[in-house]
Protein backbone atom coordinates (compact mmCIF):
# COMPACT_ATOMS: atom_id res chain seq x y z
CA UNK A 1 0.00 0.00 0.00
CA UNK A 2 3.00 2.02 -1.34
CA UNK A 3 4.06 2.25 3.33
CA UNK A 4 5.06 0.40 6.04
CA UNK A 5 3.15 -1.85 8.55
CA UNK A 6 4.25 -2.61 11.82
CA UNK A 7 2.90 -5.83 13.64
CA UNK A 8 3.43 -6.66 16.84
CA UNK A 9 1.59 -9.80 18.34
CA UNK A 10 2.49 -10.79 22.04
CA UNK A 11 1.33 -14.41 23.40
CA UNK A 12 2.98 -17.06 25.25
CA UNK A 13 4.35 -18.65 22.36
CA UNK A 14 7.04 -17.35 19.77
CA UNK A 15 5.65 -19.89 16.98
CA UNK A 16 2.09 -18.56 17.36
CA UNK A 17 3.32 -15.13 17.33
CA UNK A 18 4.96 -15.63 14.21
CA UNK A 19 2.71 -17.50 12.36
CA UNK A 20 -0.44 -14.85 13.23
CA UNK A 21 1.89 -12.03 11.71
CA UNK A 22 2.67 -14.20 8.97
CA UNK A 23 -1.18 -14.76 8.44
CA UNK A 24 -1.32 -10.94 9.14
CA UNK A 25 1.13 -9.58 6.22
CA UNK A 26 -1.00 -12.42 4.12
CA UNK A 27 -4.22 -10.29 4.62
CA UNK A 28 -3.07 -7.03 3.88
CA UNK A 29 -1.45 -8.32 0.84
CA UNK A 30 -5.03 -10.22 -0.21
CA UNK A 31 -6.59 -6.48 0.53
CA UNK A 32 -3.50 -4.48 -1.46
CA UNK A 33 -4.60 -6.34 -4.18
CA UNK A 34 -9.06 -5.84 -3.97
CA UNK A 35 -8.61 -2.49 -3.55
CA UNK A 36 -5.76 -0.89 -5.04
CA UNK A 37 -6.69 1.55 -7.83
CA UNK A 38 -2.71 1.07 -9.68
CA UNK A 39 -3.28 -2.57 -9.68
CA UNK A 40 -5.29 -3.30 -13.29
CA UNK A 41 -5.70 -6.75 -12.65
CA UNK A 42 -7.86 -5.31 -9.22
CA UNK A 43 -12.05 -5.00 -9.10
CA UNK A 44 -11.41 -1.42 -8.01
CA UNK A 45 -9.48 -0.75 -11.60
CA UNK A 46 -12.21 -2.46 -13.32
CA UNK A 47 -14.52 -0.23 -11.78
CA UNK A 48 -13.12 2.67 -12.75
CA UNK A 49 -12.18 1.47 -16.18
CA UNK A 50 -16.24 1.11 -17.06
CA UNK A 51 -16.79 4.84 -15.20
CA UNK A 52 -19.45 5.71 -17.57
CA UNK A 53 -20.30 2.85 -19.43
CA UNK A 54 -21.55 0.39 -17.23
CA UNK A 55 -22.16 -1.24 -13.59
CA UNK A 56 -19.36 -4.06 -12.09
CA UNK A 57 -20.26 -6.48 -9.81
CA UNK A 58 -17.74 -7.04 -7.23
CA UNK A 59 -17.14 -8.99 -3.92
CA UNK A 60 -19.04 -8.37 -1.17
CA UNK A 61 -16.01 -7.37 0.94
CA UNK A 62 -15.45 -4.51 -1.93
CA UNK A 63 -18.86 -3.60 -2.15
CA UNK A 64 -19.32 -2.87 1.36
CA UNK A 65 -16.37 -0.97 1.54
CA UNK A 66 -17.49 1.32 -0.98
CA UNK A 67 -20.99 1.49 0.87
CA UNK A 68 -19.07 2.66 3.95
CA UNK A 69 -16.75 5.03 2.33
CA UNK A 70 -20.43 6.71 0.91
CA UNK A 71 -21.75 6.68 4.10
CA UNK A 72 -19.02 8.72 5.80
CA UNK A 73 -19.39 10.99 2.27
CA UNK A 74 -23.19 11.58 3.79
CA UNK A 75 -21.48 12.49 7.72
CA UNK A 76 -18.69 14.15 6.47
CA UNK A 77 -20.43 16.57 3.34
CA UNK A 78 -18.30 15.33 0.85
CA UNK A 79 -15.40 16.58 2.96
CA UNK A 80 -14.08 12.63 2.95
CA UNK A 81 -14.64 11.50 -1.15
CA UNK A 82 -13.31 8.45 -2.49
CA UNK A 83 -13.94 9.97 -5.98
CA UNK A 84 -11.40 12.04 -5.26
CA UNK A 85 -8.91 9.58 -7.19
CA UNK A 86 -9.84 11.27 -10.19
CA UNK A 87 -7.61 14.24 -9.73
CA UNK A 88 -5.15 12.53 -7.16
CA UNK A 89 -2.62 11.59 -10.04
CA UNK A 90 -2.10 15.15 -10.64
CA UNK A 91 -1.30 16.01 -7.61
CA UNK A 92 2.36 13.92 -7.25
CA UNK A 93 4.51 13.97 -3.46
CA UNK A 94 7.10 11.60 -4.82
CA UNK A 95 9.72 14.42 -5.70
CA UNK A 96 8.90 14.90 -9.33
CA UNK A 97 6.96 17.37 -9.03
CA UNK A 98 8.28 20.81 -9.60
CA UNK A 99 5.08 23.14 -9.71
CA UNK A 100 1.35 22.40 -9.20
CA UNK A 101 -1.17 21.87 -11.41
CA UNK A 102 -2.56 24.51 -13.90
CA UNK A 103 -5.55 25.43 -12.57
CA UNK A 104 -7.81 24.00 -15.32
CA UNK A 105 -6.06 20.93 -15.61
CA UNK A 106 -7.87 20.96 -11.61
CA UNK A 107 -10.76 22.15 -13.16
CA UNK A 108 -11.36 19.71 -15.59
CA UNK A 109 -10.58 17.10 -12.83
CA UNK A 110 -13.11 18.21 -10.27
CA UNK A 111 -15.81 17.63 -12.29
CA UNK A 112 -15.93 13.94 -12.05
CA UNK A 113 -15.05 13.98 -8.08
CA UNK A 114 -18.61 13.06 -6.69
CA UNK A 115 -19.95 10.60 -3.72
CA UNK A 116 -23.62 11.49 -5.39
CA UNK A 117 -22.26 9.88 -8.80
CA UNK A 118 -21.52 6.65 -6.96
CA UNK A 119 -24.29 4.16 -7.31
CA UNK A 120 -24.14 1.04 -5.33
CA UNK A 121 -26.54 -2.06 -6.13
CA UNK A 122 -26.80 -4.13 -3.43
CA UNK A 123 -29.00 -6.61 -5.03
CA UNK A 124 -26.15 -7.81 -7.39
CA UNK A 125 -23.19 -6.48 -5.35
CA UNK A 126 -22.43 -4.02 -8.20
CA UNK A 127 -20.46 -0.99 -8.57
CA UNK A 128 -21.13 1.85 -10.87
CA UNK A 129 -19.35 5.45 -11.44
CA UNK A 130 -22.41 7.31 -13.84
CA UNK A 131 -19.46 9.81 -14.90
CA UNK A 132 -17.53 8.65 -17.81
CA UNK A 133 -13.58 9.65 -16.63
CA UNK A 134 -14.86 9.12 -12.64
CA UNK A 135 -12.36 7.13 -10.65
CA UNK A 136 -12.52 5.73 -6.96
CA UNK A 137 -9.31 5.03 -4.74
CA UNK A 138 -8.90 4.14 -0.80
CA UNK A 139 -5.92 6.41 0.06
CA UNK A 140 -7.88 7.89 2.78
CA UNK A 141 -9.17 4.69 4.28
CA UNK A 142 -7.85 1.50 2.37
CA UNK A 143 -4.87 1.78 5.38
CA UNK A 144 -7.35 1.88 8.38
CA UNK A 145 -9.44 -1.51 6.80
CA UNK A 146 -5.95 -3.00 6.55
CA UNK A 147 -5.21 -2.63 9.73
CA UNK A 148 -8.68 -3.77 11.38
CA UNK A 149 -8.52 -6.67 9.30
CA UNK A 150 -5.30 -7.50 10.50
CA UNK A 151 -5.88 -7.30 13.81
CA UNK A 152 -9.55 -9.54 13.16
CA UNK A 153 -6.50 -12.31 11.85
CA UNK A 154 -4.40 -12.47 14.09
CA UNK A 155 -7.44 -12.40 17.27
CA UNK A 156 -8.39 -15.62 15.33
CA UNK A 157 -5.18 -17.01 15.41
CA UNK A 158 -5.60 -16.31 19.02
CA UNK A 159 -3.73 -13.06 20.03
CA UNK A 160 -4.77 -11.36 22.70
CA UNK A 161 -2.91 -8.52 22.65
CA UNK A 162 -1.20 -6.90 19.89
CA UNK A 163 -0.48 -4.28 17.69
CA UNK A 164 -0.94 -3.13 14.12
CA UNK A 165 0.39 -0.22 12.62
CA UNK A 166 0.39 1.21 9.17
CA UNK A 167 2.30 4.23 9.66
CA UNK A 168 0.20 6.46 11.84
CA UNK A 169 -3.06 4.03 11.00
CA UNK A 170 -2.94 1.78 14.30
CA UNK A 171 -5.03 -0.76 16.10
CA UNK A 172 -4.04 -2.07 19.31
CA UNK A 173 -5.70 -4.65 21.46
CA UNK A 174 -5.09 -6.24 25.11
CA UNK A 175 -1.81 -4.72 26.95
CA UNK A 176 1.80 -4.61 26.12
CA UNK A 177 4.11 -7.17 27.22
CA UNK A 178 4.25 -5.59 30.85
CA UNK A 179 0.78 -5.97 31.28
CA UNK A 180 -0.03 -1.94 31.33
CA UNK A 181 -2.38 -0.20 28.42
CA UNK A 182 -0.78 0.49 25.28
CA UNK A 183 0.94 3.82 25.69
CA UNK A 184 0.39 5.51 21.54
CA UNK A 185 2.71 8.75 21.24
CA UNK A 186 1.49 11.75 19.22
CA UNK A 187 4.53 13.35 16.79
CA UNK A 188 5.36 16.79 16.71
CA UNK A 189 4.50 17.85 13.39
CA UNK A 190 7.63 20.18 12.70
CA UNK A 191 9.69 17.78 14.70
CA UNK A 192 8.19 13.86 13.93
CA UNK A 193 11.15 12.00 15.85
CA UNK A 194 9.81 14.33 19.14
CA UNK A 195 6.34 13.58 21.23
CA UNK A 196 3.65 16.45 22.12
CA UNK A 197 1.10 14.13 23.83
CA UNK A 198 0.54 10.41 24.42
CA UNK A 199 -2.44 8.84 25.05
CA UNK A 200 -2.83 5.43 26.88
CA UNK A 201 -5.43 3.07 25.05
CA UNK A 202 -7.09 -0.30 25.03
CA UNK A 203 -8.85 -1.72 22.55
CA UNK A 204 -8.92 0.95 20.45
CA UNK A 205 -7.70 2.83 17.37
CA UNK A 206 -5.52 5.82 16.80
CA UNK A 207 -5.24 7.30 13.61
CA UNK A 208 -2.43 10.21 13.00
CA UNK A 209 -2.50 12.11 9.98
CA UNK A 210 0.07 14.95 8.55
CA UNK A 211 0.64 17.35 6.16
CA UNK A 212 4.43 16.49 6.82
CA UNK A 213 4.06 12.76 5.79
CA UNK A 214 3.97 13.94 1.78
CA UNK A 215 4.41 17.48 0.46
CA UNK A 216 6.72 19.48 -2.10
CA UNK A 217 7.51 23.09 -1.41
CA UNK A 218 6.78 26.13 -4.68
CA UNK A 219 7.87 29.24 -4.29
CA UNK A 220 7.76 29.35 -0.46
CA UNK A 221 4.19 27.99 -0.16
CA UNK A 222 4.04 24.08 0.84
CA UNK A 223 1.79 22.03 -0.49
CA UNK A 224 0.45 19.14 1.81
CA UNK A 225 -0.67 15.67 -0.06
CA UNK A 226 -4.21 15.71 1.66
CA UNK A 227 -6.33 17.11 -1.02
CA UNK A 228 -9.75 18.72 -0.67
CA UNK A 229 -12.12 16.89 -2.86
CA UNK A 230 -14.43 20.06 -3.43
CA UNK A 231 -11.75 22.33 -4.39
CA UNK A 232 -8.92 19.87 -6.04
CA UNK A 233 -6.48 21.78 -3.85
CA UNK A 234 -4.02 20.88 -0.86
CA UNK A 235 -5.53 21.33 2.55
CA UNK A 236 -4.33 24.24 4.68
CA UNK A 237 -4.41 25.44 8.62
CA UNK A 238 -4.14 22.52 9.71
CA UNK A 239 -0.62 20.03 10.15
CA UNK A 240 -2.02 16.64 11.98
CA UNK A 241 -5.43 15.44 12.99
CA UNK A 242 -5.28 12.39 15.40
CA UNK A 243 -8.09 10.37 15.82
CA UNK A 244 -9.14 7.39 18.52
CA UNK A 245 -12.33 5.22 18.41
CA UNK A 246 -12.58 1.47 18.61
CA UNK A 247 -12.51 1.54 14.53
CA UNK A 248 -9.34 1.90 12.31
CA UNK A 249 -11.17 2.54 9.45
CA UNK A 250 -13.61 5.08 10.46
CA UNK A 251 -11.04 6.86 12.39
CA UNK A 252 -8.66 7.03 8.91
CA UNK A 253 -11.49 8.67 6.97
CA UNK A 254 -12.67 11.02 9.45
CA UNK A 255 -9.13 11.90 10.31
CA UNK A 256 -8.70 13.29 6.39
CA UNK A 257 -11.95 14.54 7.02
CA UNK A 258 -11.18 16.45 10.18
CA UNK A 259 -8.22 17.80 7.79
CA UNK A 260 -10.34 19.01 4.91
CA UNK A 261 -13.27 20.77 7.11
CA UNK A 262 -10.83 22.85 9.27
CA UNK A 263 -10.88 22.97 12.91
CA UNK A 264 -14.05 24.67 14.00
CA UNK A 265 -16.42 22.47 11.56
CA UNK A 266 -14.15 19.09 12.16
CA UNK A 267 -14.33 19.15 16.29
CA UNK A 268 -17.75 20.38 15.76
CA UNK A 269 -18.67 17.05 13.96
CA UNK A 270 -16.59 14.69 16.13
CA UNK A 271 -18.24 16.06 19.45
CA UNK A 272 -21.42 15.06 18.10
CA UNK A 273 -20.17 11.32 17.58
CA UNK A 274 -20.54 8.89 20.48
CA UNK A 275 -16.85 7.37 21.40
CA UNK A 276 -14.97 9.35 18.92
CA UNK A 277 -12.57 11.85 19.57
CA UNK A 278 -9.75 13.97 18.31
CA UNK A 279 -6.58 15.93 18.65
CA UNK A 280 -6.04 18.61 15.60
CA UNK A 281 -2.30 20.88 15.60
CA UNK A 282 -3.08 23.72 14.22
CA UNK A 283 0.06 25.61 11.39
CA UNK A 284 -0.17 27.94 14.45
CA UNK A 285 0.92 24.99 16.43
CA UNK A 286 -2.49 25.26 18.74
CA UNK A 287 -3.80 21.87 20.05
CA UNK A 288 -7.67 21.35 19.50
CA UNK A 289 -9.27 18.53 21.16
CA UNK A 290 -12.63 17.37 21.16
CA UNK A 291 -14.83 17.85 24.68
CA UNK A 292 -13.74 14.06 26.25
CA UNK A 293 -10.25 13.50 25.52
CA UNK A 294 -7.92 12.20 27.81
CA UNK A 295 -4.54 13.72 26.41
CA UNK A 296 -1.55 13.69 28.50
CA UNK A 297 1.08 16.40 27.23
CA UNK A 298 4.22 14.68 26.76
CA UNK A 299 6.99 14.96 28.98
CA UNK A 300 10.06 12.91 30.56
CA UNK A 301 8.40 12.86 33.85
CA UNK A 302 4.58 12.20 33.45
CA UNK A 303 5.33 8.97 31.45
CA UNK A 304 7.73 5.89 30.84
CA UNK A 305 7.71 6.44 27.23
CA UNK A 306 5.35 5.93 24.33
CA UNK A 307 6.15 2.81 22.99
CA UNK A 308 4.90 3.85 19.32
CA UNK A 309 4.79 7.30 17.47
Amino acid sequence: MGTRFEITAISESEEKSRLAVEAAIEEVIRIENLISSWDIESQTSEINRMSGVRPVKVDKELYDLIYRSVKISNLTQGAFDISFASIERLWKFDGSMKSPPLEEDIQKSIQYINYNNIVLDEADYSVFLTKKGMRIGFGAIGKGYAANKARLIMQDHGIKHGLVNAAGDLTAWGKMGNGEPWKIGISRPDKIEELIAWLSIEDMAVVTSGDYEKYFEYQGKRYSHIIDPRTGYPTSGIKSVTIICPDAELADGLATAVFVMGKLKGIELIDLLKGIECLIITDNNELVTSKLLDLNLYSEENTDGPIKK
